[in-house]
């Protein structure tokens, strides 16, 4: 594997385009260098894939998916293709494979520790508490897409190699998604309900980003990426992005006011407020909303979402 030092002199970094302006409640257009680090090439990032393999975190999607088809992933890849097959054959057109939680592979642990780093100051002025960082890389060549969905956590997204479009909308525009969809997928790890409805495209912020470009999105951003083939020339037809994502004091203090939600609206047809309308009634409910929780999972037997507890 490549060693996790930088080139001798190399400071790696991520910033907000407006530093001043920055703030984690908002989606924000970056900047980085991450594209130049010798771990985050083509070479280096197939090894990782062997290293993931084992452990089901290599993630492929059937033929013929559009930004509305429903985000599923699969172990294997259509067609049967090895690893090795598949980064021989990247560059063919459609190709895509996701590599999922990265930090497995300690040598990218530290990677994405190293990152999350560069903005960390930035994040702990509003957000203290950074934890489980996590990794996702999209390596594909076009055309491709990435369906809409939403994440439990911040997500800082950069673009490494080629180029794609990322589409973001507010994570508290309950239009695009409703507050009732939002909490069965805090609970219940559910995005069976999540769709994109194209008369709300128009209200997304559109991000067109080539190596070295990036998006901060919070915490329930809706979101959707695509790539076309018009920018692909010889020896350049591959778009590479890694989604560094995290949790903090805040994310889960608003999971376990959705979890509150979520019982207040099923069980005595309410509808509760949303997280960040009231410091006071978030902390009575967020005090609540772990045993709430706890409760729910007992008795379903179902695994307890990351970032709660």
């Amino acid at each position: 594997m490549p060693q996790t030092s930088p080139t001798p002199g190399a400071q790696y970094r991520v910033r907000p385009v407006d530093e001043a302006g920055f703030t984690t409640q908002r989606v924000a257009r970056l900047q980085h260098n991450f594209h130049e680090h010798p771990m985050l090439q083509l070479p280096a990032l197939a090894q990782l894939a062997k290293s993931l393999e084992p452990l089901k975190q290599c993630r492929f999607v059937r033929k013929n998916i559009t930004q509305g088809s429903s985000f599923k992933h699969d172990y294997q890849h259509p067609d049967g293709l090895s690893i090795d097959e598949v980064f021989e054959r990247i560059h063919e057109p459609h190709s895509w494979i996701a590599l999922y939680n990265i930090e497995a592979n300690p040598d990218y642990a530290r990677l994405l520790g190293e990152i999350v780093d560069t903005v960390r100051p930035q994040i702990e002025r509003e957000q203290p508490g950074i934890f489980l960082i996590n990794g996702f890389m999209f390596i594909s060549a076009p055309p491709s897409v990435t369906p809409f969905h939403i994440d439990r956590e911040n997500n800082f997204w950069l673009q490494l190699h080629g180029r794609k479009t990322m589409n973001v909308w507010d994570h508290t525009d309950r239009e695009v998604v409703d507050a009732a969809t939002v909490e069965d997928f805090i609970v219940d790890k559910t995005l069976s309900k999540v769709r994109l409805k194209e008369e709300f495209r128009p209200r997304s912020h559109e991000f067109d980003t080539g190596p070295g470009d990036g998006v901060y999105f919070p915490s329930l951003s809706p979101h959707m990426t695509r790539s076309e083939p018009d920018w692909v020339s010889p020896g350049n037809g591959v778009s590479v992005s890694l989604g560094v994502t995290f949790y903090t004091s805040v994310t889960r203090q608003h999971a376990r006011v959705y979890q509150v939600n979520r019982l207040l609206r099923n069980a005595l047809k309410m509808q509760p407020s949303e997280p960040g309308e009231s410091t006071v009634v978030d902390s009575l409910k967020a005090s609540l909303g772990g045993l709430v929780g706890a409760a729910h999972y007992r008795r379903t037997g179902a695994e307890a979402p990351p970032g709660v507890f």
